[in-house]
């Protein structure tokens, strides 16, 4: 059965590759941007190679009228949501300084993107899946810094904001499987995507260190667990809970073990 799948931030890294994922299984793709339209035509041109679907939408998921909006043109466009996929989020322009000079507004900022977002986008969708009684999946794409964190101020909101997505995948997915609805989170740790060129030799040297696999993940690390999350005949009795795809980085004591 073809299957309707929205994924915010999809026009590069974990996102793109899960479009093209579910393409590849016979999907019909939601591509959502902000900034990147080139990237997100590039995605949906990716999904139609493929044989199936696909529509871009503008929207800025940190608002929530944005957010409404876009899943009403998309399950206008489809007819129905299938599987929603909260993938959109970031640490945005650091500012400078400790904690003591950060500017609320960024801190807001991050906590609407990181965790809000995902809220506004799943009302709709779960709205939409109640309605027309459909088995409908929420995934949301959590962070490794929902665990862990460095001493850094970038990471301080959206450690908060990635924390409480956890919590709220839990929290909204033992309300709605009583109907037919499953809810599950997974939280990547360095994944090699374009973004990383942004980091120096040395960087990404002392990243590395901190991965006892000894390497950095990549999409398609994090995509098949998208895809078995989304399959009802697989992941049908698994609700609420949050997986790690992060080469061990998070699991206390990893880094102590390779001294």
């Amino acid at each position: 059965m073809i299957r309707n799948v929205l994924i915010t931030g999809s026009s590069h890294g974990i996102g793109a590759a899960t479009a093209l994922a579910f393409a590849q299984e016979g999907c019909n793709i939601g591509v959502n941007y902000f900034k990147d339209s080139d990237g997100a035509e590039r995605t949906a041109a990716g999904v139609r190679e493929k044989g199936r679907r696909a529509e871009v939408y503008f929207a800025d998921v940190s608002d929530r009228k944005s957010c409404e909006d876009m899943l009403e043109r998309f399950i206008k466009d489809f007819g129905k949501i299938d599987v929603l996929v909260n993938n959109a989020g970031g640490a945005l322009k650091i500012p400078e300084g400790g904690f003591e000079d950060m500017p609320f507004d960024y801190w807001d900022a991050q906590i609407r993107l990181n965790l809000s977002a995902a809220a506004y986008c799943s009302k709709s969708a779960v709205k939409d899946m109640i309605s027309k009684k459909t088995r409908g999946k929420i995934i949301n794409i959590s962070s490794i810094h929902s665990e862990v964190t460095y001493v850094r101020r970038k990471l301080l909101p959206y450690c908060a904001a990635k924390a409480g997505l956890n919590m709220f995948t839990k929290a909204l997915a033992v309300e709605v499987i009583k109907y037919g609805i499953n809810v599950n989170c997974i939280a990547p740790g360095f994944i090699s995507t374009k973004t990383t060129t942004r980091y120096n030799e040395a960087e990404l040297n002392g990243f590395l260190r901190k991965i006892p696999a000894g390497h950095l993940g990549s999409v398609d690390d994090i995509t098949p667990m998208v895809l078995f999350l989304a399959d009802d005949s697989k992941s049908g009795f698994i609700v609420g809970q949050t997986f790690f795809i992060d080469g061990g980085q998070s699991i206390d004591g990893a880094i102590d073990a390779m001294l």
